[in-house]
């Protein structure tokens, strides 16, 4: 993640506007701070309030240490009522900035980087106050006493060299959240959680799962209405990442066995009114035949009548629709296959497989071309018309599910994928990547209980019946609550994909559907709290607010999944940075002797080398020092950085 915008940036003359600081590691452990009582406290063993340099920020700390210190929690609507009631709520931005500052951190895990990166720019303003303070004296005292004082002032802000932590490796971006099951509703939090213990597998496997089973008995047939024009479908694309022998296959069958009785349950229904279809079809088709062959031998008067008879009966076979066979679920159907099947379904179908094969059937493993309109389209909703020798089909608001478990190895192979990325099917995907508990794992796990199972299976079976004869789809509305936490997510979302110093900028075709997934999955825990009678009420607060609990969640293992798939050039050059370092092993570098000994083709100037330098010391490979004072005209000295002793004392 890139601060550029943050920091105190030189200008002519050698001078900085503002003094060090940096907004946005201040942010992240304010954020860590929020988000967990064990990283508050850790923060406060590090840092001081006046280490903060927007005021804001010292209030917000202040505030989160004396709530720790009276044994009372520190989360946003305790530190807001606090604040409320000291006044100073209004002069940190109100209420809503403290769950700006919640999501500002990718992961607490890094809170004891963050507090370093405060406590370094601290220190560095530190010094230079000492040094004007010194330049003050120079003018007033005389040289013995400015000596003296000078001796006072530095040892009142130089510390004692601090220990190195244990970096960070490269590509890591600490634990990836938990999936968080707990935001639905009891019936489906219970089974999925009762399910992840009896298979001994992570809740994120049951819990993404899920929710393709709820978007493919809700997908195309509820749209939620955003704002404006703006609307949503609830489809989602899901794919889940782990390895062989994770005991995959046994989840999705426990989760999509209700959805195939259900579909049986259609079939079986509707088969009645295919019989009679047909049997009507068979018995205009022969009263057709008849006509066309009296209107055939008619003479005379009679050939009017006749023709009129023959165009009537041919009429009325074509008028008899014989009903199609439901389907809900698709396996490893070929593109030209589910156009069909979704074309049949009235644009509604779901692809959901243990197995990765359907990306390597859309990659050309039969046709020898990609092929990625249908699950570009069906995830978008856009007109899909397709006009072939063969088949001529239409689908005005194709509505596709995707729910797959992978092995990880497909996260990367999906990204050479000709057009997979470019044409912007990845950016559509949700992804899970949870560490494997193999090895782990409880030999003597509880079993679901029976009521639990049966819930599940009833409420599922339920919403694919309610929902399954709407042909427009029903329109779900936000609450006021939920819309204002909504526009809370997008002004937080944007910044976010700024160019250079957004953190989500590399991943920015998949940040941009970011907010709009985030709607989609509003819609879907809003269907399954409401089984029966969804559209008659308005999307709740709690609900938005569950839906962005699972947005940061998916967003985490989305950055995880595209530094997988080598997405990042940050990493990338990062990594070479760190390359060089554990090659030549210094105990400390200059900037510029680091771009004269790097490759010009990746660094073509000095300031390439700011982010990677910036993200190394996130990590904790290295750590810039102070800035000596300058003595004389000439060329600032170029910035140094110690490096952490794992890497200049390998061998």
């Amino acid at each position: 993640m890139t601060r550029q915008s943050s920091r105190s940036t030189p200008v002519a003359g050698g001078m900085n506007t503002l003094p060090p600081h940096d907004i946005e590691a201040e942010q992240a452990v304010l954020g860590c701070m929020l988000l967990s009582s064990e990283a508050a406290t850790t923060a406060a063993d590090i840092l001081a309030e006046a280490d903060f340099f927007r005021p804001a920020h010292q209030i917000v700390f202040a505030a989160i240490v004396a709530q720790q210190q009276n044994g009372q929690p520190a989360d946003p609507i305790t530190i807001a009522d606090r604040l409320t009631r000291t006044g100073e709520l209004s002069r940190i931005g109100g209420a809503p900035y403290l769950h700006t500052l919640m999501q500002a951190p990718p992961t607490t895990a890094n809170l004891t980087h963050y507090a370093r990166i405060v406590a370094e720019h601290a220190h560095r303003r530190g010094l230079i106050t000492a040094g004007q303070r010194l330049a003050q004296l120079g003018y007033t005292d005389t040289a013995e006493d400015t000596a003296a004082r000078a001796a006072d002032l530095v040892t009142g802000i130089t510390t004692p060299a601090r220990p190195w932590d244990t970096p960070v490796p490269l590509g890591t971006r600490g634990a990836l959240p938990v999936f968080p099951a707990h935001v639905f509703p009891g019936w489906l939090a219970d089974f999925v959680c009762a399910l992840a213990e009896e298979t001994q597998t992570p809740p994120d496997l049951a819990g993404c799962i899920a929710l393709a089973a709820v978007s493919t008995a809700a997908g195309g047939r509820a749209i939620v209405c955003v704002r404006g024009t703006w609307t949503e479908p609830v489809n989602i694309y899901t794919v889940v990442a782990m390895p062989p022998g994770s005991r995959k296959s046994p989840v999705f069958r426990a989760i999509v066995t209700p959805l195939l009785n259900a579909e049986k349950i259609l079939q079986e229904r509707i088969q009645p009114q295919i019989t009679e279809a047909k049997i009507a079809q068979k018995v205009a088709r022969e009263a057709a035949e008849k006509a066309t062959a009296k209107a055939t031998t008619a003479r005379g008067e009679t050939v009017p009548d006749a023709l009129a008879e023959a165009q009537s009966a041919a009429l009325a076979v074509e008028d008899i629709t014989i009903p199609v066979v439901p389907r809900l679920v698709s396996d490893d159907a070929t593109p030209e296959t589910a156009t069909t099947l979704l074309a049949e379904q009235g644009g509604r179908l779901a692809v959901l497989s243990a197995e990765g094969g359907i990306f390597a059937t859309l990659a050309g493993r039969y046709s020898g071309t990609p092929n990625l309109d249908l699950f570009l389209k069906g995830h978008a909703g856009d007109l899909l018309i397709v006009d072939r020798r063969d088949r001529r089909e239409r689908i005005d608001n194709p509505a596709l599910t995707l729910g797959l478990a992978v092995q990880p190895e497909i996260i990367t192979e999906i990204a050479r994928s000709p057009g997979f990325r470019g044409k912007g099917l990845l950016g559509r995907i949700l992804y899970s990547l949870p560490a494997s508990n193999v090895g782990y794992r409880n030999t003597e796990p509880d079993a679901i209980p029976d009521a639990v199972s049966a819930t599940y299976a009833t409420n599922l079976e339920r919403l694919v019946m309610n929902m399954h004869g709407w042909e427009d789809p029903a329109r779900l509305i936000l609450s006021p609550e939920a819309a204002e936490l909504f526009a809370v997510q997008r002004r937080h979302t944007e910044p976010r994909l700024r160019p250079h110093t957004g953190d989500l900028n590399h991943i920015a075709d998949w940040a941009a559907k970011f907010d709009g997934a985030v709607a989609r999955i509003a819609g879907l825990l809003h269907m399954v709290t409401h089984i029966d009678d969804g559209w008659r009420h308005p999307i709740a607060g709690t609900t938005m607010a569950a839906a962005m609990e699972l947005g940061e969640y998916f967003t985490g293992h989305a950055l995880a999944a595209f530094d997988a798939m080598g997405a990042d050039p940050e990493q990338e050059a990062a990594r070479v940075v760190h390359e060089w370092l554990s090659r030549t092993r210094p105990k400390r570098f200059t900037v510029r002797e680091a771009f004269t000994a790097l490759p010009r083709g990746r660094f073509r100037k000095v300031t390439d080398l700011e982010t990677p330098l910036d993200l190394l010391e996130q990590l904790g490979w290295i750590r810039r020092e102070p800035e000596p004072p300058r003595t004389g005209p000439g060329r600032r000295p170029s910035p140094a950085y110690a490096v952490h002793p794992s890497l200049c004392t390998q061998r």
